[in-house]
């Protein structure tokens, strides 16, 4: 055979040895299981948001996979005073069309994280309490706060942050079509097909760790055995939201690998105590029931009592869930390790729903997505099973696309609806800040309080909670107010998410506790 032939030959070899998923891989093909609304970086905080934005935008800090927190763009940061930061960016950080990140750029970004109109869960949260933000070179950042706020790269560290020149003036269709998607993340934006891609492509000048691929695809596949069918026939190399049944399988079949930790994402039903009457709450015979049972205590210590949590983490999880009495888990500031879940008890929901006047029940409808997490169409059936049980009149159960569904929720239009919220933070203090407090777009509180619930006195305690700079008083001050929601049951807390992911074997991706299915968390096996 001469040269010529012997190098025809192998062509087609070298060209398989280049395809996605393969050793030499230098595209990567993403199956996940829920769309983004959006493709503005600040118009939503919920994770199929996130899960594009990180990829093409940097923040001024990150997390690990056990949510430590690291400076990103932020070099540094150090209080002058009680209410004074000054915050230092890197001087190597540029934007993907070359022009260097500045602070002014810092400060238009958190600007613009104010009001973005129409977010169902916004990051005017995270800038609530600023004061005022300055640059007082082109890296160096002058931050003042209405109070002392110890948490406060916990909070501006979280918004994504976007280049003025590119993104002032822009609207939401602009972004949607890649208008001002401009970012100093790993990734550059290509395109965005809804309902079924996102396609982007490396950043060669990114300052940090190189990109591993060249073109990464994000497909949307919702349906959970469409999505590990897609991983095993090779039409994408990696997967999340595996769901907990398949688990076994994928670990013993050659060729894929299963990335998997516990999260910190609290799986819940929220409950409608903030009005008189509730769209989805009814009598025995289907007509609105005033006033609204769900105000009343007993009847949402009832509804807790009525679900079997450790039944459905067996059942329906296969194991992937840790039973929740609280917003965090073991290992994240804020837990209190004496705020224990519900136990299951029939008897006892019952005796409290015959001491609320309701012995014979009522009606009501349970919403849910059916895309975000595993299982969550099969969680809301069997909540509904166990309140029938109880003798609640179950008229319905209702599940939705997350991208439809999250929009619902944020305008209250729900009675009792299962959700999630996902830690992202070192401590609890955010979380129990935005789920929580209330409700107060000028505030900046209560931004994914979708259940409207509203106590005062522990408004007041969280807020004095999160002044103090003593990281030992602070914690027991968040463990005191965290006590305090949770003894008034506005949600029903589930369970603790155990989350995975499945690749193909020459891909390796780091498993974490945000839950962030990024390429940036992804590479090649050696």
């Amino acid at each position: 055979m001469t040269r010529k032939h012997r190098l025809a030959a192998l062509l087609p070899l070298l060209a398989s040895l280049a395809s996605p998923g393969s050793a030499w891989a230098i595209d990567l093909v993403i199956g996940t299981a829920s769309e983004p609304s959006a493709m503005d970086p600040l118009f939503s905080r919920t994770g199929p948001n996130q899960n594009i934005a990180m990829q093409i935008f940097d923040r001024l800090v990150e997390t690990d996979a056990h949510l430590g927190m690291h400076p990103s763009l932020a070099e540094s940061w150090a209080t002058l005073d009680p209410t004074t930061w000054r915050v230092s960016l890197r001087k190597d950080a540029r934007f993907q069309d070359g022009k260097p990140v500045t602070a002014d750029d810092v400060v238009f970004s958190l600007e613009r994280a104010r009001n973005v109109p129409n977010s169902p869960a916004p990051f005017s949260n995270n800038v609530s309490g600023v004061a005022s933000v300055k640059a007082l070179d082109a890296t160096t950042l002058e931050v003042k706060t209405d109070v002392p706020t110890p948490d406060l790269m916990e909070r501006i560290g979280f918004v994504y942050i976007l280049e003025r020149a590119a993104a002032e003036g822009k609207s939401l269709q602009d972004y949607n079509k890649g208008e001002g998607l401009v970012g100093s993340g790993p990734y550059r934006f290509k395109e965005w097909v809804p309902g079924d891609r996102v396609v982007l492509t490396r950043n060669d000048g990114y300052w940090g760790q190189k990109p591993a691929f060249e073109t990464v695809t994000i497909r949307f596949i919702a349906n959970d055995a469409a999505r590990v069918a897609a991983l095993r026939s090779g039409a994408v190399d990696l997967i999340d939201g595996v769901p907990p049944a398949d688990l076994p399988v994928l670990e013993k079949t050659a060729g894929l690998k299963v990335h998997a930790i516990p999260s910190a994402r609290l799986i819940y039903l929220a409950l409608d105590t903030a009005r008189e009457e509730s769209p989805f709450v009814t009598d025995k015979e289907g007509k609105p029931l005033k006033p609204n049972p769900l105000r009343d205590l007993r009847v949402r210590q009832a509804l807790a009592k009525l679900i079997n949590v450790p039944a459905i983490v067996e059942r329906l999880l296969n194991g992937a869930g840790v039973p929740a009495g609280q917003l965090v888990p073991d290992g994240v500031g804020g837990f209190d390790p004496a705020l224990q879940p519900v136990a299951y008890d029939l008897a006892g929901a019952k005796a409290l729903l015959q001491q609320a006047g309701l012995k014979d029940g009522f009606g009501i409808t349970i919403h849910s997505s059916n895309d975000r997490f595993a299982g969550d169409k099969d969680i809301a059936q069997a909540i509904g099973q166990m309140f029938a049980r109880g003798g609640i009149k179950v008229n319905g159960v209702v599940t939705q696309p997350y991208n439809v569904y999250a929009g619902a929720a944020s305008r209250q239009s729900f009675s009792a609806f299962i959700f999630s919220f996902g830690t992202t933070t070192p401590t609890a203090g955010p979380g129990l800040r935005n789920l929580f407090m209330t409700a107060d777009p000028k505030a900046g509180t209560g931004g994914f309080n979708r259940a409207r619930y509203s106590n005062p006195g522990f408004d007041k305690a969280l807020a004095e909670a999160l002044t103090q700079f003593d990281e030992g008083k602070r914690i027991a001050a968040i463990q005191a107010a965290t006590k305090m929601v949770f003894a008034e049951l506005p949600v029903v807390p589930l369970y603790w998410q155990k989350i995975a992911w499945a690749s193909k074997a020459n891909i390796t991706y780091e498993p974490n506790m945000a839950e962030d299915t990024s390429a940036a968390r992804a590479g090649l096996a050696k």
